[in-house]
């Protein structure tokens, strides 16, 4: 999983695997889904991310089973 935030544009990229993006679907205005030949997710793009998420404070944390 890779997170990309792109200040220029505002946009928020999120790759949850690597592979072939095959359709892109729009969920809204600013928002796209990638999804790959089986149909599964790729990445999602959100425009406009700092008004949309909180995005200067990110934060990851995993939970092990």
């Amino acid at each position: 999983m890779k997170i990309t935030y792109f200040q220029d544009t505002d946009t928020l990229y999120i790759e949850f695997r690597a592979g072939s993006v095959t359709e892109t679907r729009d969920l809204d205005e600013n928002t796209l889904l990638d999804l790959d030949a089986k149909g599964q997710v790729v990445a999602l793009t959100l425009e406009h991310a700092s008004e949309r998420a909180d995005v200067p404070h990110f934060s990851y944390e995993q939970v092990a089973a």
